[in-house]
């Protein structure tokens, strides 16, 4: 299997809770949705679409912490856009505090069973061109992201022995876990598919390093030239 790979990073990011209303809460990486929706905005399928090209049938996605998870609020001042005719004389303004990520930074790496597709992603970020604008999930909180390589994947069969995993690990009781000293871990109940109408259909347990340390577990994996041991969500 071949697979892209690329960072990217910003100063802020938010990728909101979906049970969070009045004061939004961010989830510490990015959904796989939203990474779907990140590689969409790259290469220029249009909002109303691109999810029909990002089943998990068609595209194998996953991601690594490149730096530690950080979070902080700032409150924003929230206008109706429906009524508002004259900003400069708005009066009416809604308070409303986001948590927010701070500096985070991620490696996605992502395959395709659509050649055409893949090979407009993998061009795009050669070229490091995007045909719209590219946000860590807010569209005010602009994104840059950098092109690493194309690797060939294996895939490896867990053999009962514990293996680093280097990204966020789709998570379940049947996989074994071995927590270790010094290590954050997190588990977090995020979206996972989504169908062209957006609605979810699938949420997935993911569990993380909070600093981006390996995680030591009993599972299937995919492993590059580099030695990257990688999941997909």
């Amino acid at each position: 299997m071949k697979c892209l790979i690329f960072d990217i990073w910003s100063d802020y990011g938010h990728f909101r809770k979906f049970y969070t209303t009045s004061s939004p809460l961010t989830f510490s990486i990015p959904p796989r949705t939203t990474i779907c929706g990140i590689v969409a905005a790259i290469i220029g399928l249009d909002r109303e679409e691109y999810l029909k090209y990002f089943t998990k049938e068609e595209a194998n996605i996953a991601v690594k912490i490149n730096a530690p998870i950080n979070k902080t609020r700032i409150s924003y001042n929230l206008i109706n856009t429906k009524t508002a005719k004259m900003y400069s004389k708005i009066k009416d303004r809604t308070q409303v505090t986001f948590e927010l990520l701070k500096n985070p930074s991620y490696r996605i790496y992502i395959s395709h069973k659509d050649e055409i597709i893949y090979n407009k992603i993998k061009k795009q970020l050669q070229t490091g061109k995007n045909h719209y604008t590219v946000s860590m999930g807010l569209s005010q909180l602009i994104a840059e992201f950098n092109f690493l390589g194309e690797e060939e994947l294996e895939l490896k069969e867990n053999d009962g022995e514990f293996e680093y995993i280097n990204t966020a690990l789709a998570f379940n009781e049947e996989i074994d876990v071995e927590f270790e000293n010094g290590k954050e871990y997190f588990k977090d109940t995020m979206p996972n598919e989504m169908d062209e109408d957006r609605v979810v259909t699938e949420y997935s347990k993911v569990l993380f390093e909070r600093n981006g340390y390996p995680i030591k577990c009993k599972c299937n994996y995919f492993i590059g030239n580099e030695g990257d041991k990688i999941v997909f969500l």
